[in-house]
């Protein structure tokens, strides 16, 4: 077998045995490559082009009109997510073809997500924009609880916090280009969205060619509808360490995404900022550094500290500083040094938290399922933030309520993290 073949074969063992083999550069890449693209169709929307859209088709006397109906929007496609990634997860735990249990599913997600934002791109009324959004966010769950998933069936515990950082550091990377791509490369919402389809479906090509561990016999079982839904409850009681990352994991979700999902409304009526998108294009690169140094640094690091907890524990805290910041400092440049602050607490929750999840699942045979129930403790708050930061501007008429709830859920969440007894 070459070095190449070596870095790329699926798992001895049968599919739910623990991987003991560490991957390859190749296969870092092309995980980080589908991320990239990924993130980009995700992100870009979110930050710019969907509130930017909705603003324009309501046309509201007030400005906190427009915030609350994309905080109601992405309520509503959150809602949708909760059962989109643990029944998708649990299908790829169980899916039997040639091709692999989690590869059908990656492309599936990839192809609903892209074609759902292309026609997004054209809708004109804000049922119409809301139903397409719900449809990109089960794209969005279906592709994503499949490639999560590969991180526990393919990559060795003590290289995931490393690994997991190439699902993170490309996040803050995607933003960037995301937005660069939809204010400076092309003009107009349709090909904004069309543009980020067509990427979504280049990047995420490349994983697809590597080899994925298909079911043997024994392993298989037949699929039901009431067989997903009786797996999908995880007692705390049983398996307490499993809920206390899926807390922390909510909890911190929440915290980033009341800080960061409403920026372009803090810019441009918080600070009444007259260059909001370009300032908006500023905050993301520097949060993209600092991303992207801390998934990194700290992804590796606490794999040769075999720890977890006190990567995250820190990380949640800086969240809550970068908040506290923005609530009491509202000011472009204190955002500019918050702004670093957040990258530098959320790339380490990102990369070490992933890597935690992975060591606290209680089943092997349905890992894609219990990831999946993972990855609702961040999708799903990151489409409910900017609906709780929309209440509390309306409630209030200011943003320093959402910075505060923003802090208090940072703190929560490391807090919880605290609570986890089985990983160090």
């Amino acid at each position: 077998m070459t070095h190449l073949d070596a870095a790329t074969a699926p798992a001895a063992g049968g599919a739910f045995a623990e991987p003991t083999r560490r991957v390859g550069a190749g296969w870092i890449a092309s995980f980080a490559t589908a991320w990239l693209g990924i993130w980009m169709a995700q992100l870009a929307p979110v930050q710019l082009l969907l509130p930017a859209q909705i603003d324009r088709v309501l046309q509201p006397e007030h400005w906190t009109d427009s915030v609350l109906a994309f905080g109601i929007v992405s309520g509503i496609a959150a809602l949708f997510t909760i059962v989109a990634y643990p029944v998708t997860g649990a299908l790829s735990d169980r899916t039997a073809s040639r091709f692999g249990r989690r590869r059908p599913w990656i492309a599936i997600g990839a192809v609903v997500f892209a074609i759902a934002l292309v026609v997004l791109g054209f809708q004109t009324g804000i049922v119409a924009i809301g139903a397409a959004w719900v449809v990109a966010s089960i794209g969005f769950c279906i592709v994503t609880a499949a490639l999560t998933a590969t991180i526990s069936d393919r990559v060795p515990v003590d290289q995931r916090g490393f690994v997991s950082a190439w699902m993170s550091a490309p996040q803050s990377v995607g933003i960037i280009l995301g937005l660069v791509i939809v204010t400076m490369l092309v003009t107009g919402t349709e090909a904004g969205y069309a543009v980020l389809a067509l990427l979504l479906v280049m990047l995420v090509l490349p994983f697809l060619r590597l080899p994925d561990q298909v079911l043997g016999t024994r392993e298989r079982e037949r699929v039901t509808a009431r067989g997903i839904l009786a797996t999908l409850w995880i007692s705390p009681r049983r398996h307490p360490d499993f809920a206390w990352t899926l807390t922390s994991r909510v909890l911190v979700s929440i915290g980033n995404a009341l800080g960061t999902s409403l920026l372009l409304y803090f810019l441009m009526f918080g600070l009444n900022d007259r260059n909001a998108e370009d300032d908006l294009l500023v905050l993301t690169l520097i949060y993209m550094v600092f991303v992207i140094i801390a998934s990194l640094v700290f992804g590796r690091l606490s794999d040769r500290l075999a720890r977890r907890k006190s990567f995250v524990f820190a990380a949640s805290l800086l969240q809550a500083v970068a908040a506290l910041l923005l609530a009491f400092v509202p000011d472009l440049t204190a955002a500019m040094i918050a702004a670093g602050i957040l990258g530098l607490g959320y790339g380490c929750f990102l990369s070490v938290d992933q890597a935690l999840a992975t060591q606290v699942l209680p089943d092997p045979a349905a890992r894609g399922k219990d990831l999946g129930i993972m990855n609702i403790a961040t999708a799903v708050p990151q489409a409910l933030g900017p609906l709780i930061g929309a209440i509390a501007v309306v409630a209030t008429g200011s943003f320093m309520l959402v910075f505060l709830l923003s802090a208090a859920c940072a703190v929560g969440g490391s807090i919880a993290v605290s609570r986890v007894r089985s990983v160090r």
